[in-house]
Parts: C-alpha cells; sequence; structure tokens
C-alpha cells in the first residue's frame, strides 16, 4: 500500500504504508514529476499518472517503480484523471478535452471536445459504459463510452466543481460551491442536497448509502444520502482540506485526508458506530502544500484490498463486464463525425505522445 500526494512544489510523494497493531507510513521516494504544480493524480492496478499545469500527464511504473513516460496530447492544466480498470484511463483539461487512452500502448484512443470551457471533473460509471463531465460551460454532461459519444447533456445555473458516481452506479453527487447536489441515475434528477458553510473540495462515496465531504476548512463530514442529515464530523487537520480518498481493507473502511497543512492522514471508520469519530490510524507530514491525492494498492495473491474508489479497482471485477474491451467496434477510435448533440473530436495537437522515446527513470 502506497500513500501518494502531489503538490504545488511540483513534486510527487510515495509513503510505503505498513499496517499492523501500529500502522506506520515510511517515506518511499520523492520525485520531481513536473515543471509546474500538479493538480490531479490517479491509480489503477499498476500505474500511477499526474497530471499537471504544466499541460503533461506522467506515468510511473509502481511495480518497477520507474518513470514510464509522458503523455502531451492536451493544452491546457490537467484537471482530472480517472483509471478505468486495467485497461484505459480518461483526463480532462482546461483545454475543454476529454482524451480516452488506451494503457496498454499508451495511445490516445478518441479525444473529445467535451466542454465549451474547462472540463474540471469527470467520473467512469462502475459498469464502464457511462461517464459524468462537468465543465465552465455550465453544463453536466453523460457520455456513452460504448459508443464514444454524447448521450444527454443538463444544463446546470452555474459551473460545477466535481462529480462523482456512487459504488453502485445508482447515485451520483454534482458539487457546486458549497452545495452537493444528490442525483438518482433512474430519474437523472436531484433528490436530495448538502450545503456546508465553506466551498467543497472533495467527495467521496463511503457506500452507497454515505458520502464523505470535505472543503476549505479542517473538517471531514459524512453525511447520509438519503436524509442528507450529518452523522459524523472530525477535525482532521489545522487547515483546509485539499481531497480526501477512500477505500476498503478487507472489513475495514479507510479514509485518507490530505491538507494545505502538508499532512496526509489515514482514518478507520466503523460503519456500525458511525457517529464515533474515525480513529486516526497513521499521519505523515510532506512539508508541502498538498493539492491532491491517491492510494496504490498492491494486486496480488497475498493481498485482499478492494476500493471504493473505481480508479482503483480490481481489474478482475471489471474483466468481467468489459465493454471498453471486448467490443472492438467501441467508437472511441473511430473517426466519424458525431452529430451536432455530440461532443466534437478534438483536432489533432502538436504535441503527440510518445513514451517509447523517453528514457526510463528511476524513482528515488
Amino acid at each position: 500500500m502506497e500513500l501518494l500526494g502531489g503538490c504545488y512544489e511540483q513534486i510527487l510523494f510515495g509513503f510505503a504504508v505498513r499496517p499492523g497493531e501500529t500502522w506506520v507510513a515510511v517515506p518511499d521516494f520523492t520525485h520531481h514529476a513536473h515543471s509546474a504544480s500538479l493538480s490531479a493524480v490517479a491509480v489503477n492496478d499498476r500505474y500511477v499518472v499526474t497530471g499537471s499545469k504544466d499541460e503533461t500527464i506522467q506515468i510511473y511504473d509502481m511495480k518497477k517503480k520507474v518513470e514510464h513516460g509522458a503523455l502531451m496530447q492536451h493544452n491546457g492544466t490537467i484537471t482530472c484523471l480517472e483509471f478505468y480498470g486495467s485497461a484505459h484511463l480518461l483526463s480532462g483539461a482546461e483545454d475543454g478535452v476529454i482524451c480516452i487512452w488506451n494503457t496498454k500502448r499508451w495511445e490516445c484512443l478518441k479525444s473529445i471536445k467535451a466542454h465549451k470551457g474547462h472540463v474540471t471533473s469527470l467520473s467512469i460509471h462502475p459498469s464502464g459504459k457511462l461517464a459524468l463531465s462537468v465543465g465552465t460551460d455550465k453544463t453536466l454532461r453523460t457520455w456513452n463510452l460504448v459508443e464514444g459519444r454524447s448521450a444527454f447533456i443538463k444544463n446546470l445555473k452555474q459551473n460545477a466543481d466535481l462529480v462523482r458516481w456512487s459504488p453502485s452506479g445508482d447515485l451520483y453527487v454534482v458539487v457546486i460551491a458549497n452545495k452537493a447536489d444528490l442525483y438518482k441515475l433512474e430519474t437523472a434528477s436531484v433528490f436530495g442536497t448538502i450545503v456546508t458553510e465553506k466551498r467543497i473540495s472533495s467527495v467521496r462515496f463511503i457506500t452507497d448509502c454515505i458520502l464523505a465531504v470535505a472543503g476549505d476548512d479542517e473538517f471531514v463530514r459524512l453525511f447520509d444520502c438519503e436524509s442528507q442529515k450529518c452523522l459524523c464530523e472530525l477535525k482532521a487537520h489545522e487547515n483546509r482540506i485539499k481531497e480526501i480518498y477512500c477505500f476498503k481493507r478487507e472489513d475495514l473502511h479507510i479514509l485518507v485526508t490530505a491538507s494545505s497543512d502538508g499532512y496526509i492522514k489515514m482514518w478507520s471508520l466503523d460503519l456500525d458506530k458511525i457517529k464515533n469519530p474515525p480513529l486516526l490510524l497513521c499521519e505523515t507530514n510532506t512539508k508541502a502544500r498538498l493539492t491532491c491525492l491517491a492510494v496504490w494498492l498492491k494486486r496480488d495473491s497475498e493481498t485482499k484490498e478492494t476500493t471504493t474508489d473505481v480508479s482503483a479497482s480490481s481489474s478482475e471485477v471489471h474483466e468481467a463486464e468489459q465493454p471498453l474491451i471486448k467490443k472492438k467496434k467501441i467508437g472511441w477510435s473511430s473517426h466519424k463525425k458525431p452529430s451536432q448533440r455530440d461532443g466534437q473530436d478534438a483536432p489533432m495537437k502538436r504535441k503527440v505522445p510518445d513514451v517509447q522515446q523517453k528514457k526510463k527513470k528511476r524513482l528515488k
């Protein structure tokens, strides 16, 4: 298990976590990943990818602990990254484009002009058939990933900052400033709203019924999705919380928090005693201004770790229902022009990804 944190200081931090009676986070590597601050990080069972204001996506092979190369399709800050299983990566950026990458050969299968403004957030449905994205054009867009086209566009009153699917895919949440609207997939309509005093910076579904919310204060709050009532409030840091992450290890629900105070902390959640504050498992001080967070989980026969975050879910689970891999006619590599309602294919960029020519560098 590896804690991964990106920061304004252009560094990717890696901390190896040793579970036990006393959990310990040991510094593993620091890598000067980009020429500008890091803005996004995502993981699958082998790779870690980071996005930055320098317009590039850097790839790291966590099994070999080497730098694998760079993807340079976007023009603008990389704002969001998310893996689907072991074969695909979606990226969004300030150029309004969503790119779909094959992670075997690291080639761009399709680039879609998704929003008229920036892409601020995206999320892949657990089935892999749908994705949601929000942008600065005040729209929430649903994407059909089987055919590689736009499926539905919903106009919003304001620009949305975040979008996230629940673990089952029956619900999703859209964040605008200090408000989180909860939607049901079946009706595509809002059934509840969570409002906080400060701007929301990160949301994660612990389960389909419990949503963790953090923002521009020191607290993480757990909300009941049906009633929208606060179940628990935790003062996690001494400064604003930039991102939260959650996963399940055997029967243990674990919440990870990263803050502008430089600390990354791991917490144990007891869902049977949800009103009790989470228990601190371990913490580490990066002494940097953190911006993004992820947890890489080793996948082998000796571990039984599973995650509630789609970006780190087991490839074995996804390959059982793998429309992205089994169907060759997925539309991602198609060059047909979509209809006017669809996202338009983005023009080819000056910069093209080439991970083969870049010399692999070992992480230090």
